[in-house]
C-alpha cells in the first residue's frame, strides 16, 4: 500500500548564468539575455522591475568591460529570482580598480564624461555591494524588490541591507 502523495510547492528561487566575452557586445548581450530571462520568469517587458534591472545590468557589464578586463578572460552574468525580487551578479576577474561601495559613490562634476553608471546602480537598486573573489576580481550584486512579491526569505545585499536616503 502506498502513502498519499503530499503536494510539493514549486521551486521558488530561479538562476540564470552566462559567461560572455569582455567586449561592447558581450556587455550588450548581456542586458538582452537579462531582458529575456525576466520576461520567460514573468517579469514582463516595459515594467519598472524590468527596466530597472536592464539597465543595472547594462552599467554593470559595461563597468566590466571596461574596467575589469582582462585580456582572454570572460565577465560572469548572473540572475537570481527568489520570492522577493531580482539579484542581479557581474563578475570580472581584475582586482584592481575596486569600484566604490554604495557609502563611497559620488556625483561627477557637471563636465566629467564618465562616472554615472554606479549613480545609476545606486538609484535604481534597492541594495548593492562590492564583493571581492577568491580568485583575482571582484563581483558587483545589486537587487531590485518585485512588488507584490515576499522578501521575508531574502537577506540584506550588504552591511544593515539598506541605502541611505
Amino acid at each position: 500500500m502506498e502513502a498519499p502523495s503530499t503536494p510539493r510547492s514549486p521551486v521558488t528561487v530561479r538562476v540564470f548564468a552566462q559567461r560572455l566575452s569582455a567586449t561592447p557586445r558581450g556587455a550588450r548581450l548581456a542586458r538582452r539575455l537579462a531582458l529575456a530571462q525576466l520576461h520567460d520568469w514573468g517579469v514582463p517587458h516595459g515594467t519598472g522591475p524590468s527596466d530597472a534591472v536592464a539597465a543595472i545590468v547594462a552599467e554593470l557589464a559595461a563597468n566590466a568591460v571596461t574596467h575589469g578586463r582582462v585580456p582572454g578572460r570572460d565577465f560572469e552574468l548572473r540572475l537570481r529570482l527568489d520570492a522577493g525580487g531580482v539579484r542581479v551578479e557581474v563578475t570580472d576577474t581584475r582586482a584592481e580598480p575596486r569600484p566604490p561601495g554604495p557609502d563611497a559613490v559620488r556625483p561627477p562634476r557637471p563636465l566629467d564624461e564618465h562616472g554615472r553608471g554606479l549613480l545609476l546602480v545606486d538609484a535604481l537598486a534597492d541594495r548593492w555591494e562590492v564583493l571581492e573573489r577568491e580568485a583575482p576580481g571582484k563581483t558587483v550584486r545589486a537587487e531590485v524588490d518585485l512588488p507584490g512579491r515576499t522578501a521575508a526569505v531574502r537577506g540584506p545585499a550588504a552591511g544593515d541591507g539598506r541605502r541611505p536616503g
